[in-house]
């Protein structure tokens, strides 16, 4: 399973289960990049369009364009308020339809191990912004320990089965991000982690919202059902509740941007 494809296909879905962790993530990532208002942005694999509403919200753009090949998480995001200035289409990261220097700022929020070759996707982030525009993403730390669906598939794991994936998370590293920017030309490239916590009402709003993910739903369906009963009872010893049952857990991303050269 390790090395099937990842489909995300249900907009709202995504929304319960990583729409919410990403805003988390997403706010903070914006306080660091600090932009002035008025920019124009493309957002690189907007998905749902859930970091896209943080851009219109707090940045005050004159423009935005959202990029993401399904189909069915763009018309989700454009059912979003942010629809009213953000324009989306499906399209290539790798091959994004854009003349060289149209944006301000390009990014990608949660992304870049998805992109088939990260290399080329950053390199298409640099050259659609303008000389001196800023080129950023945030990817949760897949090889650290910072995935927000850790406690499942950490345990999956450790009862010796397997899972599905995405293809890339070599590129989640901090080496490996400054290695790519650095690789696609960019200046004053800056890096920071960022731990945001969530809470779920109690181990059954936990579980179920995790088994809408697109990677972990098919491989827990692909097991015997007393394998899926031991991973609950070790995901829920993994994640003791508090006195009103609720569990709290934390995620950790790594964040970098840069500079296309003057």
């Amino acid at each position: 399973m390790a090395g099937q494809t990842i489909h995300f296909d249900d907009g709202a879905a995504y929304e319960q289960m990583m729409g919410i962790w990403s805003r988390f993530a997403g706010t903070i990532f914006l306080d660091w990049l600090a932009p002035p208002a008025g920019l124009r942005w493309i957002d690189i694999g907007c998905g749902n369009g859930a970091f896209t509403e943080l851009l219109v919200e707090r940045c005050s753009p004159v423009e935005v364009q959202g990029i993401d090949p399904s189909a069915e998480q763009l018309a989700f995001a454009r059912t979003r308020p942010s629809a009213r200035v953000a324009r989306f289409q499906q399209g290539d990261a790798m091959a994004l339809p854009f003349a060289d220097g149209s944006f301000d700022a390009a990014v990608m929020a949660l992304v870049l191990v998805f992109v088939p070759d990260p290399a080329k996707g950053i390199s298409e982030m640099a050259r659609v912004v303008v000389p001196g525009g800023t080129v950023a993403t945030y990817m949760w730390d897949m090889l650290g320990g910072g995935f927000p669906l850790d406690p499942i598939y950490d345990e999956i794991r450790a009862m010796g089965l397997a899972a599905t994936r995405p293809p890339q998370m070599e590129a989640s590293r901090m080496d490996a991000l400054r290695e790519l920017w650095r690789g696609a030309g960019l200046e004053d490239v800056q890096t920071r982690e960022i731990t945001v916590q969530r809470t779920f009402s109690g181990f059954d709003d936990f579980w179920s919202i995790n088994l809408k993910s697109p990677a972990l739903r098919p491989s827990v369906a692909a097991m015997k059902p007393a394998e899926v009963e031991t991973l609950i009872a070790r995901v829920r010893a993994r994640l003791p509740a508090d006195a009103d049952g609720r569990i709290t857990y934390s995620a950790r991303a790594h964040a970098i941007r840069g500079r296309r050269p003057a």
